[in-house]
């Protein structure tokens, strides 16, 4: 059954949207998604977020760059969708593509939506309780309305299968990883394949490149390539484990759990509330998760924010030195994400804590790359390139799911 049609792009016959592939990115309370014409030129965008409150929307972007604002109260996930889809009715996308944040160690690539790979989806919701599950919504709304056009889930952790074992096993008992899959298994595979890749076509230097890319927003992670492949990150099991965070904590000490437990009574699950969503730059500032505002306060002296901002680049400057060891041959550092493409300042004091590499940065260049620009900003007497890199990752999801069903 085909959905109404509740809007018209009235130059959508002009367009050049041709054989678009849909992206879908469920979230636990938000919906990213993007159309994207076949030679990539050309997209609308949208997000619904606040689902399941009173505020929910849908905010859209057309071909012709018009923003609307749909309210939706209340509604969920599947409420959203079937308006989502009833907004891209009119293009006839082709294929959709679903970002699915764990795939295990079951997927190294993109994959055909069936009945098995739905299933695996939903039963690895142990390893991403939050997110998997909305995943498979989206997948399962898009069947119930659109039962003939191809799916594809391109999964977060795909592109870190490459490690080696000396890099995603854990040093506890094996039967945990062989018997409960315990090991490491990375995060934002998709920006880090994508940024990797542009930096290696943009690059002068020939041969076989080695990156370390540095994906930097309120989820931060960090992530040695070689050759296109990943050799080491940051993140681990879950999304918890490497850098200072917006509001997660990165790293901390194992047994922090167990002394939180005998001396506030703190339960499991309150330990990793707090590690999520209530540490990171906002735990550390007390002000916010936001960079730019703990930036300012920090500027205007505020002790807690100056000592955040310190903190968040000191721990990104220490694992970027740290998985270089993973790199054959070093060529550079790529900057993305929203921290990563925007702050020049915080590149510049990350490249500081690195001051035993020869690193030199142009100043005039770094500063100037903010706003989504890509280019350089190494020196010419640099030992390395620096990079900084807009991400999308909607781009490579749409490449990856035409690769999937023989379309690219």
């Amino acid at each position: 059954m085909s959905p109404t049609n509740t809007f018209h792009d009235q130059n959508a016959e002009t367009s050049t949207l041709t054989n678009p592939t849909l992206v879908l990115n469920c979230g636990s309370s938000s919906i990213k998604y993007a159309l994207i014409s076949e030679d990539e030129s050309t997209r609308i965008t949208g997000l619904a977020e606040n689902l399941g409150l009173d505020t929910a929307r849908i905010k859209h972007t057309t071909l012709n760059n018009e923003k609307l604002e749909i309210p939706i109260s209340g509604g969920r996930h599947k409420l959203a969708l079937q308006k989502i889809l009833e907004l891209l009715e009119q293009y006839h996308f082709v294929a959709v593509g679903h970002r699915v944040v764990h795939g295990g160690r079951e997927y190294s690539e993109a994959v055909r939506v069936d009945e098995h790979v739905l299933s695996e989806v939903k039963r690895l919701k142990i390893l991403a309780p939050l997110h998997n599950p909305a995943h498979a919504l989206g997948i399962e709304a898009v069947q119930a309305i659109y039962p003939n056009v191809p799916q594809v889930v391109v999964f977060d952790t795909a592109f870190h299968q490459t490690m080696p074992p000396v890099a995603y096993r854990y040093p506890i008992p094996k039967a945990l990883f062989d018997e409960h899959r315990i090991r490491r298994y990375g995060f934002h595979g998709t920006s880090h394949a994508y940024v990797s890749e542009r930096a290696s076509d943009i690059t002068d230097t020939k041969g076989t490149h080695g990156w370390l890319t540095a994906h930097l927003g309120n989820g931060c992670s960090a992530t040695a390539v070689y050759d296109g492949k990943s050799l080491d990150t940051s993140m681990g099991l879950t999304p918890l484990e490497g850098l200072m965070m917006g509001t997660r904590s990165g790293d901390v000490d194992p047994s922090l759990h167990m002394h939180l437990k005998r001396q506030l009574d703190m339960s499991l699950e309150d330990i990793d509330a707090m590690l999520n969503h209530e540490s990171g730059l906002m735990g550390v500032s007390g002000l916010s998760n936001d960079l730019r505002t703990v930036e300012q306060a920090a500027n205007e002296g505020h002790a807690d924010a100056m000592l955040a901002v310190e903190m968040f680049c000191y721990r990104v400057g220490k694992y970027l030195a740290g998985l270089s060891c993973a790199l054959p041959e070093f060529t550079g550092i790529v900057f993305t994400g929203g921290i990563g493409e925007n702050s020049a300042t915080t590149r510049n004091r990350i490249l500081e804590v690195m001051r035993h590499f020869g690193i030199k940065v142009d100043a005039a260049k770094n500063a100037k790359l903010v706003g989504g620009n890509e280019g350089s900003i190494h020196a010419e007497d640099s030992s390395i390139e620096l990079w900084v890199v807009p991400t999308d990752e909607e781009c490579r999801i749409a490449q990856e799911t035409r690769a999937a069903l023989n379309l690219a």
